[in-house]
């Protein structure tokens, strides 16, 4: 972390918020209307900081680190359970402690997707607006392999040794995850930075392994939950920015977002991958601000 791309990229005061003896560690710059952003696996708040900066002016950013990533604690599994469940807790936890007197806006990317809405279908009276980055909130689609990949990591000792013991997860994703502006070698290393040992990658290793992919695994239930709950977001305004060649949320599960979705503001880059706000900053960033000032809540009456 001390990098001069980091001290020059994430200029941010830290703020540790005590979770049953973890610090959780989150952002919470500006003023304004609150805009929450939720980061998945292996990322961490670092993939929100081009777009806090253009958005601190305006709104109150609200960006956790989910703990075993970022500037959280990493504790090992006997403190910590390191499921969707506890993800949302922790989440509903934070949010209460900050007594948010105006409907939030969530940002989701990744594991964040599950994770935010299946707060929101907890508060939906809560929630403004979405906006959707290359994520899920329903079961793999039946369009949709479950890739190699994840399946090693998933269920074999080869993929916790490689996970765990080489950082393999977090590497590959930087390395993969941008196709037409890939990051380069300082950028890629500030990624995989907060995963420095085998301890440190523990939740990598956890939200792959707590993908459920069928009835009886962990999570399946609380993801039909919030599948089921999706529709009471119909008339919310939402944006999806979504990069079409990401290995695992490519355009079956766009297909999904928009089958369910129909009114939302689509934008779709064919040439992008995963990490979104990376690949194609100079469209999305821009993009999103613009759907929040169009769809201010003042305006709205949210």
């Amino acid at each position: 972390m001390n990098s001069p791309l980091f001290k020059s990229e994430y200029p941010f005061k830290s703020h540790y918020f005590d979770l049953n003896g973890l610090k959780y560690h989150y952002l919470d710059e500006g003023k304004g209307d609150p805009v929450v952003m939720l980061h998945g696996n292996p990322s961490w708040s670092f993939y929100y900081r081009r777009l806090v900066r253009e958005l601190q002016g305006d709104y109150r950013l609200i960006v956790p680190d989910h703990i075993g990533c970022g500037l959280s604690d990493k504790p090992a599994d006997s403190q910590y359970s390191y499921t969707l469940e506890q993800r949302v807790d922790d989440l509903d936890v934070l949010l209460k402690s900050l007594k948010l007197k105006k409907k939030i806006t969530l940002v989701v990317h990744d594991w964040g997707g599950m994770i935010g809405m299946a707060w929101a279908t907890r508060h939906p009276e809560k929630v403004a607006r979405l906006v959707v980055l290359n994520t899920a909130a329903f079961h793999l689609p039946a369009t949709k392999k479950f890739p190699l990949a994840l399946k090693i990591c998933r269920d074999t000792q080869l993929g916790t040794f490689l996970v765990q013991g080489f950082n393999l997860f977090a590497r590959g994703a930087a390395l993969v995850g941008c196709k037409r502006n890939p990051m380069s070698a300082e950028l890629r290393k500030i990624y995989c930075s907060p995963y420095d040992n085998w301890q440190h990658r523990v939740a990598t290793l956890r939200f792959v392994q707590d993908i459920p992919l069928q009835p009886g695994d962990v999570g399946y239930d609380l993801i039909s939950q919030i599948d089921l709950g999706l529709s009471q977001f119909a008339d919310v305004p939402m944006c999806i920015c979504w990069g079409e060649k990401d290995f695992v949320f490519d355009r079956n599960f766009l297909a999904e977002w928009k089958t369910r979705f129909p009114k939302a503001e689509v934008h779709s880059f064919a040439d992008c991958g995963h990490y979104i706000l990376e690949d194609a900053k100079k469209e999305v960033i821009p993009i999103i601000r613009n759907f929040l000032q169009d769809n201010s809540l003042l305006v709205s009456g949210r």
